[in-house]
């Protein structure tokens, strides 16, 4: 339980960070959360969105830097 919690808070920390840094553009944000490590489906439930948007978001973010 207290492992989850920590957990929690380190994943709290880093997306307010990212979304000081980033502004509130999701598709940024996920970009941002994806390259510190977080998994699509974390990051879906974070932001309160589907998985599909999030990996359409980083579908087309690996598309563009090509």
């Amino acid at each position: 339980m207290e492992k989850e919690l920590v957990q929690l808070q380190k994943e709290t920390v880093m997306l307010l960070a990212i979304l000081v840094k980033r502004g509130s553009l999701q598709s940024a944000t996920i970009q941002e959360m994806s390259s510190v490590g977080f998994t699509p489906k974390r990051i879906a439930e974070l932001l309160e969105t589907s998985s599909n948007t999030v990996n359409v978001a980083l579908h087309h973010a690996r598309k563009n830097k090509k």
